[in-house]
């Protein structure tokens, strides 16, 4: 594979990429683009030129800005074959400076093993539909089943698979009649901390293309009903499309901004805000994300999401769930939003993201943290409120 990366035409492709990066063109949208101008390519050589793309941006400072891009390219890769042949090579000191941009150091201080995880390539998380996980992973080869170990206490089944193979997941028979979900297990966890019921009704208020979406249609067996919204007609399209393919029908989709006025009137069991964040917990997948992020984005940031919070609290039945989730790691769009929601809503009460509280325990304030090298996937913050 190290040699593949190597090839002057993989290179190539990678340098024209890199190149194609912009304010309004972030690297993985330009990868896309150039991947969609060559689909000749096979799978491998698709493959080959993102592994690339991305050790470019994972070592972008150890690089020499002087060098040609497919000089830049070759040195990032052989830095990636040295990390992972030998992380030792690379201290987490030189990591802690280099690896990530020095304004996080006032929001977050990473454990080191995240700060190693950073510089891997992601891991291939898929979620089954449910009660078929194992046959799923017969029928696709090359996968690994989760070990529970390294998950928080689920109040439901947890269908998740890990993929290990080369297979163009989007071009097999199980993808094409809704078999799974390309999935992060960081994202599937929430839909458990969200716990729904079949037969409740449910609001994912920021939903997106819909993956969390789709994970509450199952959990709820396809009973009940969930609300989708978005600022995003074209995301909301998508999210159509992959409820007709995974044959789920128990959603009605509405476009929101996220403003005082609401697409609906409903009074909902649950609510999930998985709100527009930093994505600091990304960090891994989406390396380019490091040099463009400031932290003026994470101050803006935590402002839509204290405001997106206090929208969507009066849609709450009582005894419902509010569940807030973001892909980042900062304190203030985790720790600081949940505290400044919590005292500013005293009608709601902290309980437990996963599982039941201990006996005589006091009801938890903060978020819980989903560390990316505890479960090998993003970082997320969860927090849940109940309605007193």
């Amino acid at each position: 594979m190290i040699r593949l990366m190597f090839d002057p035409a993989t290179l190539n492709r990678a340098a024209h990429v890199i190149q194609a990066v912009s304010p309004s063109l972030p690297a993985d949208a330009a990868l896309r683009q150039e991947l969609a101008a060559n689909r000749a390519l096979s799978a491998t050589a698709r493959r080959a030129v993102a592994r690339v793309v991305f050790a470019y941006y994972r070592w972008f400072s150890w690089l020499k800005p002087g060098d040609s891009f497919q000089r830049q390219l070759a040195d990032a890769v052989e830095l990636q074959r040295r990390f992972d042949s030998q992380p030792g090579s690379i201290k987490v000191e030189a990591l802690a400076v280099r690896a990530v941009p020095s304004w996080l150091k006032a929001e977050v201080e990473l454990p080191p093993e995240t700060l190693r995880l950073f510089q891997r390539e992601p891991a291939l998380w898929l979620r089954a539909r449910p009660g078929t996980v194992k046959a799923l992973a017969r029928e696709l080869g090359e996968c690994e089943l989760i070990d529970r170990s390294v998950l928080p206490p689920l109040r439901q089944p947890c269908a998740t698979l890990r993929y290990t193979g080369p297979k163009d997941l989007f071009r097999t028979d199980a993808f094409r009649r809704g078999a799974f979900e390309i999935q992060d297990l960081a994202s599937q966890l929430v839909g458990h901390a969200c716990a729904p019921e079949p037969g409740e009704t449910w609001w994912d208020a920021c939903a997106g293309q819909g993956g969390k979406a789709l994970h509450l249609a199952d959990l709820m067996q396809n009973k009940g009903l969930i609300w989708a919204s978005d600022r995003s007609v074209r995301r909301l399209d998508l999210l159509k499309q992959r409820f007709a393919r995974a044959k789920l029908f128990n959603v009605r989709i509405a476009s929101w901004e996220g403003s005082e006025r609401l697409p609906t009137k409903t009074k909902f069991d649950g609510i999930l805000v998985d709100a527009p964040c930093s994505g600091v917990g990304t960090w891994q997948r989406n390396p380019h994300a490091r040099w463009t992020t400031r932290t003026e984005d994470v101050t803006e940031l935590a402002a839509v999401q204290t405001s997106l919070l206090g929208n969507v609290a009066g849609s709450l039945k009582p005894g419902g769930r509010l569940v807030y989730a973001v892909c980042t790691l900062t304190r203030s769009e985790t720790t600081a939003v949940v505290e400044a929601f919590s005292a500013s809503h005293p009608e709601f009460e902290p309980i437990p993201a996963f599982g039941e509280p201990a006996p005589g325990s006091a009801s938890p304030v903060s978020p819980y943290f989903l560390w990316p090298h505890v479960i090998n996937a993003n970082g997320m913050a969860v927090a849940v409120w109940r309605r007193r």
